[in-house]
């Protein structure tokens, strides 16, 4: 079985004729079958988070005519391609340093004058905010089977020292087990000023949550607690000097401020 095929499924774009034997394949692969079901929650997710960018103008920088472009649409103006729409959507999480595998797949054959564009849109636009960077990151790594982290929690002392030598600031990842919840592990991701660490926490049904420590915060100033609710993603998260912290889950507001508490108070300076 090819991986075009494979991702095809992921997009609900499978040839009926084909349809049958991916479900055998998959059926008898169960490894494949949980790596491509976690690539559907992932952009159901991102979808989530971008209905309403999918429906917005294609910036400038992505608004480069290709020759394949119709020339107008429905209303007159300038038409939206399917692989603009998939760009719009792609360049705010591209400007949030998180993509997903199957993302990424879609744009294969949209050749480097494309990526280009992608490039230069995430560079263009201002930065998402602090909440919906953490929610793009949690919603993008959360339904990872496989791969959800770098650095597993069996390694803490490794994960806690590279990602404090990344950032710039010693970190300590909060302890979550009387909230039911233990650490998986954590990675570094690229941000819009500077290194990003993401810490991953499970509780025993496997519900996932993440905190987000963001650097190079250009403010520089203390924000008091606030939420976000991006998509069905909830947001606790404040700024510290030039440090932002942003706890993301898919999990009703009030268990969350409960949580985002307890780390809140966890990442006090003693």
């Amino acid at each position: 079985m090819n991986e075009a095929e494979l991702q095809a499924w992921v997009d609900g774009r499978l040839p009926p004729d084909r349809q049958a034997a991916v479900d055998r394949y998959l059926a008898e692969n169960p490894a494949e079958a949980a790596r491509l079901q976690a690539y559907r929650e992932q952009n159901a997710a991102l979808l989530a988070l971008f209905d309403d960018t999918l429906d917005a103008p294609v910036p400038d920088a992505l608004a480069a005519r290709r020759p394949d472009a119709p020339s107008a649409g429905p209303t007159g103006g300038a038409a939206v391609p399917a692989w603009r729409r998939m760009a719009a959507m792609l360049a705010v999480a591209i400007g949030a340093g998180v993509i997903g595998g199957a993302a990424g797949w879609t744009l294969r054959g949209t050749g480097t004058d494309a990526g280009a564009g992608l490039a230069a849109g995430a560079a263009a636009q201002s930065p998402a905010a602090l909440p919906r960077q953490a929610a793009i990151a949690h919603a993008v790594y959360t339904p990872e089977v496989k791969h959800p982290v770098e650095v597993g929690a069996d390694q803490q002392q490794h994960l806690v020292a590279w990602l404090s030598k990344r950032l710039g600031k010693q970190l300590r990842p909060p302890q979550l087990a009387k909230q039911g919840y233990e650490l998986v592990g954590g990675r570094l991701l690229p941000g819009d000023s500077g290194p990003v660490a993401q810490f991953m926490y499970a509780d025993a049904s496997g519900q996932r949550l993440t905190l987000y420590v963001s650097s190079g915060q250009k403010q520089n100033r203390d924000t008091g607690f606030r939420f976000a609710q991006e998509g069905n993603v909830g947001v606790f998260y404040w700024i510290d000097g030039s440090f932002g912290y942003a706890l993301s889950a898919a999990v009703g507001k009030k268990e969350l401020s409960q949580i985002a508490n307890a780390v809140y108070e966890q990442l006090l300076p003693n």
